[in-house]
């Protein structure tokens, strides 16, 4: 899992003092970047510094003076324990009494100047307080690491919510980078550090530098980072669209990401939900290539989209056939053209991948009757859409896996069987109307009638007899229906030369006669009419 946070975050720090010149002086006398320190604005009185701090927040660090016009140093530090009890605070004061500094100390103030302020003394302090602003975000950091990781692993967060994370606003980002296998397959696990780190800077740097926001990010997957945005200050939309480019802009030194970004929630409670929501809408990049993938995009693509219709057992037919030809060239561009037609139907990859589970499925079972060995394992791989997260990349696992199926079916040697049986099949649909024995098909085959028994049953998964009688009978039931020949006369076209058997044979296969078959497509028909 990678935070969002810069190695040497700047304390931002406000200088409040009703004197122009002193709080100039504070602000230039000493160069504060070499302390990690950044002063982010100034402030006459304690009341206008509330202001300030609530208007951009993020503040760390206040430098006051404490005695003031308006509001003082003392009322100011008993306003900022309950309103922004995570801001730290030093207070400066020309009078040299006790009181002041153990009223000071029991508000939470971090120290205790006197003025004249030595500035060595001072550096000392604001030093020790980044110091402890460090340690103190580690611990919080850790606490937010935590408790996210939870939510994102599991569903839900268990534990209180970290104060780091508490906000008026939050956002899910979900993001990806694109063609990941094809650019970053096989990255070793420092390169790969290395990369995350920089992803995950890439998407905080935009909203810590302009909006003083908090951000924590997840790598649930190798190539799936999800994002908590913390809000200080409910944002327009406009603003969230420009803080979103701005990451994406960031991230052109990664390669392309994409975001898929859930709507805008003020409960944490809804964090899990956005989550799902965010993380759903990744897989529509492949359709467009829209870097920013909002609700209201899918909901539009959506009802553009066709439901999924994939012929598999057409596609089946024709890759055992490829298979079995050993010709890398045809099987390559079989795949190509199927995956032609599930981009202009404008599939997901999800979708292609349920197309290729049955698809091997019905694949696996055919091959299995022809009389491959060890298919109940199979050689596919898990396809994780995270990875193969491209048509392209998808595409040449399956090809691959293919390719490799092919090369097995070499060393089976069933491709002979195939093409054997593949003719048998033709001459038998030729011959199925004349009395037609297995001996026969053998003797045309050149082959023994045990060696063509056997390799039939493994190639089709039924016997010679039962196959020729489902052809048969098939063909007898489309002239029951479509002519008026005598039930006699179509027994004889079918190939059955005996009527009684003939019609015995009708009624195991269908349940009922031939004439009661007939009465039934005649009722049906009349029906239609």
């Amino acid at each position: 899992m990678t935070v969002n946070s810069e190695q040497s975050r700047k304390i931002k720090m406000l200088i409040v003092d009703d004197e122009a010149v002193i709080r100039e002086g504070l602000r230039h006398t000493i160069d504060w970047v070499d302390f990690d320190v950044e002063v982010v604005g100034e402030a006459e009185d304690g009341r206008e510094a509330l202001q300030r701090i609530a208007e951009c927040g993020g503040v760390d660090l206040v430098l006051s003076d404490i005695r003031m016009d308006g509001m003082d140093g003392l009322q100011l530090a008993e306003r900022l324990k309950v309103q922004f009890p995570e801001v730290w605070m030093i207070l400066v004061s020309g009078y040299e009494d006790f009181d002041y500094a153990r009223q000071a100390m029991r508000l939470g103030v971090t120290d205790y100047l006197l003025k004249p302020v030595d500035i060595d003394e001072l550096t000392a302090v604001v030093k020790g307080v980044v110091s402890r602003i460090d340690r103190q975000e580690d611990i919080g950091m850790q606490e937010a690491r935590l408790w996210f990781a939870g939510l994102v692993r599991h569903g839900f967060a268990s534990g209180k919510v970290p104060v780091s994370l508490q906000g008026k606003e939050y956002l899910i980002v979900a993001s990806q980078i694109a063609d990941y296998h094809d650019r970053f397959g096989g990255t070793s696990p420092d390169e790969l550090e290395a990369l995350q780190n920089r992803w995950s800077k890439a998407i905080h740097r935009p909203f810590d530098d302009d909006h003083c926001l908090e951000s924590v990010s997840v790598m649930k997957n190798e190539n799936l980072m999800i994002s908590l945005i913390v809000v200080k200050t409910p944002q327009e939309r406009q603003i969230w669209d420009h803080l979103l480019s701005g990451m994406i802009a960031r991230l052109e030194e990664v390669g392309t990401v994409y975001f898929g970004v859930s709507t805008p929630f003020n409960t944490l409670e809804r964090a899990a939900s956005a989550c799902t929501e965010a993380v759903s809408l990744l897989p529509y990049y492949v359709l467009e290539g829209h870097p920013l993938l909002l609700p209201e995009y899918r909901e539009s693509l959506e009802m553009q989209r066709g439901i999924p219709n994939y012929d598999t057992a057409t596609a089946v037919r024709e890759l055992v056939s490829r298979l079995f030809k050993q010709d890398p060239s045809e099987l390559g561009t079989f795949i190509a053209d199927m995956f032609t037609v599930f981009r202009e139907t404008g599939l997901l990859l999800e979708d292609i991948l349920h197309i290729y589970e049955e698809l091997w499925a019905l694949l696996r079972q055919q091959l299995r009757r022809s009389g491959m060995p060890d298919m109940d394992a199979g050689t596919k791989a898990a396809a994780d859409l995270n990875i193969y997260n491209s048509y392209d990349s998808l595409q040449k696992l399956v090809l691959d896996e293919m390719l490799e199926l092919q090369r097995q079916v070499n060393v089976s040697g069933l491709d002979k069987s195939y093409w054997i049986i593949e003719k048998a099949k033709k001459y038998m649909d030729d011959q199925f109307r004349m009395d037609l024995k297995a001996s026969e098909v053998a003797s045309w085959l050149k082959i023994t009638p045990s060696h063509f028994s056997y390799i039939f049953k493994q190639s089709t998964g039924k016997g010679f007899t039962e196959y020729m009688n489902e052809k048969r009978i098939n063909h007898a039931k489309k002239l029951l229906a479509t002519t008026h020949d005598k039930v006699f006369e179509i027994a004889d076209q079918a190939g059955y030369n005996e009527y009684k058997y003939f019609v015995s044979v009708f009624k195991t296969y269908t349940g009922m006669t031939p004439k009661e078959y007939r009465g039934l497509m005649a009722g049906k028909k009349a029906e239609g009419e």
